[in-house]
């Protein structure tokens, strides 16, 4: 690399003046060390080292060699290719912005790109810098610091260069904190009774007092939580595991593989209006609500002054009555959702003991798969339900609480906002069912609802009947209805046919008491049978099934009578006596002999045969001696008589 630079030569630093009449002047007024040029042409060259820093820098960057104390080394290449900056550096400064910053670096690139495309058009870059400054309004010093700033850099990554690099106030940031005093700050404001920030500065103060502590302003100690605690640990310890939680996003999920009637969801929501019992009683009464996961339709409820079995059940009977059976279910595991008579025999069911002898439940019984929303940290997951959006904004509440109807009986969502009217006006329970009709039927008809399958198009009745119409739906038989109608208890058989029913209620203070004869020595495991029966008319007939849920009769109820009732004595008697005739006659006929016919057909029945031996053992007494003496079968006879003296001896002869 040569150390002396021609004037021309100078002329393409991007650093000196483009032109060699200027480039000579500046020389002069500078005093740059020169000598002349050998060589046609004539002239001055100048030598590097009186150069301007900048151009010095240029010429090194360009040169292919360099000299070193007399001695000259190659400067290798750099590949085209690779870049001398880090462009992901430049755009995550960049993407940090904000959109005045950004509106500021758009401006100067666009003053960059005029420059560079004039420059490509073989214009002096002295004449396009007045162009661009004059074109788009900005200064010729700013044009060119703007244009000479990108130079090194790919044209896409230009405007990264421009955005403003503002530091913020060490002072604004580092406000100076005690250690002791940030430390007893934490331990008062970070606990779930979530004192307010300005209590506890005042307290940290009188703590502090006499201790020498350094304690900034309100403003900097909320910036210093902001910037050393993170939101998540601050929730957690203000706050409490649950709402921990909730920051974690909600799970989506998709129904679109679904179709209608396939699964269920239901819950209960206590009404804000006072209602006016059957009984007289002023009450809230609470809607048990079944919708379909899919369409997000209201398919059934049932009004009751609690969230119970029979509200639960008469629900779903009236779902299944109308619509069909659906093959999933989600539920609370509540003590009124999970009851035995619902959730019977199902294995994931976690509330109440299971038994052996516990009769299966209705869902099991309709074959409809449960699933049970969690528990956390003793809160419901109520995200893992459709029908609670239900009853938020603009839901349930305002189709049914609010209606003109109930007007006088609303009491408001909280105590904090009662009506002036609070406590007015009790509604009559067929009005207000009526209003819960109405406002499902609202809720449901609403047009352009924003659900996945609505899409803004259709409401959940549309939805709901486009899927149902084309989808494969289980019908429940009669004997399916009745079973859903009917609350269930095992129940324990007596010897005379005879249960009681203890969920059945109680009749003059006993429990209800029910018979059938063909229970008599009926053949049941544990002596035990399922009673179904109608909660609403305990005094009517009850339905027996088997464990395994046989039909087998019906009971009915069987009232005790007054001690001195003479007439119900009478008719006892009567009706046993009838029962025990026609038990008589019917056993008789069971059988076409009598024990006599029995005994003649027996067969006469022979002695057996005497058995013979052939050597016996004979005992004989010769003076006080007893000997036992083994005789042949010939001898036995002659023995045997001798010693009878039957027979004379041989001298007697």
């Amino acid at each position: 690399m040569t150390n002396w630079f021609s004037a021309s030569e100078l002329c393409d630093s991007p650093h000196l003046p483009s032109t060699v009449q200027n480039i000579n002047a500046r020389a002069k007024n500078e005093q740059w060390h020169s000598r002349p040029r050998s060589g046609q042409g004539g002239g001055k060259e100048f030598h590097i080292d009186s150069l301007p820093q900048d151009t010095r820098a240029h010429l090194l960057l360009q040169a292919s060699q360099i000299e070193v104390n007399g001695t000259v080394f190659d400067i290798p290449k750099k590949d085209s290719s690779e870049l001398s900056y880090c462009p992901e550096a430049l755009w995550y400064s960049y993407d940090k912005a904000t959109a005045k910053h950004k509106a500021k670096a758009q401006h100067k690139f666009t003053l960059a790109c005029a420059v560079s495309d004039l420059r490509t058009k073989n214009i002096p870059i002295k004449t396009a810098l007045l162009m661009v400054a004059e074109k788009l309004g900005s200064s010729v010093g700013t044009v060119r610091r703007t244009f000479y700033a990108v130079e090194g850099f790919e044209r896409g990554d230009w405007i990264t260069l421009f955005v403003p690099k503002y530091k913020a106030r060490k002072a604004f940031l580092d406000a100076e904190f005690s250690d002791d005093a940030w430390e007893t700050f934490k331990g008062d404001y970070l606990r779930l009774e979530a004192p307010n920030l300005t209590s506890c500065l005042d307290r940290l103060h009188i703590i502090g007092k006499g201790k020498g502590w350094v304690i900034p302003s309100e403003s900097s100690v909320r910036r210093k939580i902001e910037r050393d605690i993170p939101v998540d640990q601050v929730v957690f310890l203000r706050e409490g595991s649950h709402a921990l939680r909730m920051l974690y996003p909600a799970q989506q999920r998709t129904v679109v593989e679904m179709h209608a009637l396939e699964h269920i969801n239901g819950d209960g929501y206590l009404h804000n209006v006072f209602v006016r019992w059957h009984n007289g009683e002023v009450l809230r009464p609470k809607t048990w609500f079944w919708q379909d996961i899919y369409s997000r339709k209201i398919l059934a409820y049932y009004v009751d002054v609690s969230e119970n079995t029979d509200s639960i059940r008469f629900s779903l009977m009236s779902l299944i009555d109308q619509y069909g059976i659906p093959k999933e279910v989600t539920i609370d595991n509540t003590r009124a959702a999970a009851n035995k008579e619902m959730t019977g025999n199902i294995p994931t069911r976690y509330r109440f003991k299971t038994q052996e002898d516990e009769p299966d439940g209705l869902f099991k019984q309709l074959g409809m798969d449960v699933h049970w929303t969690t528990i956390k940290d003793g809160k419901g997951n109520g995200r893992a339900k459709p029908i609670e959006r239900a009853f938020g904004v603009g839901g349930l509440e305002q189709m049914i609480d609010l209606h003109p109807a109930n007007a006088g009986g609303y009491t408001g969502p909280n105590p904090m906002a009662k009506p002036d009217n609070y406590g007015s006006k009790a509604i009559d329970v067929e009005v207000f069912k009526e209003t819960v009709e109405f406002g499902v039927r609202q809720f449901n008809a609403k047009l352009k609802r924003e659900s996945e399958i609505c899409a803004g198009l259709m409401s959940f009745d549309e939805a709901f009947d486009v899927s149902y119409q084309a989808s494969t739906i289980r019908k429940a038989t009669k004997e399916q209805l009745r079973t859903l109608l009917l609350s269930s208890e095992p129940v324990r058989v007596l010897k005379d046919g005879t249960f009681t029913l203890k969920a059945g209620g109680k009749i003059a203070n006993r429990t209800n008491r029910y018979s059938n004869l063909s229970l008599i020595g009926m053949r049941l495991k544990n002596n035990k049978l399922v009673v179904r029966f109608d909660p609403r008319n305990l005094h009517n007939t009850v339905f027996c099934y088997s464990l395994d849920g046989r039909f087998l009769c019906e009971a009915p109820c069987v009232e005790r009578t007054g001690h001195g009732d003479r007439l119900a004595a009478r008719d006892y008697h009567k009706n046993q006596t009838r029962q025990t005739k026609a038990t008589k006659i019917i056993a008789k006929a069971q059988k076409s002999m009598d024990a006599y016919d029995v005994a003649a057909q027996m067969p006469v029945i022979e002695p057996p045969p005497k058995p013979e031996t052939k050597i016996v053992e004979m005992f004989q007494q010769v003076g006080n001696t007893v000997r036992v003496q083994q005789l042949e079968e010939d001898d036995l006879e002659d023995a045997f008589c001798r010693a009878m003296d039957l027979i004379p001896l041989d001298d007697e002869i």
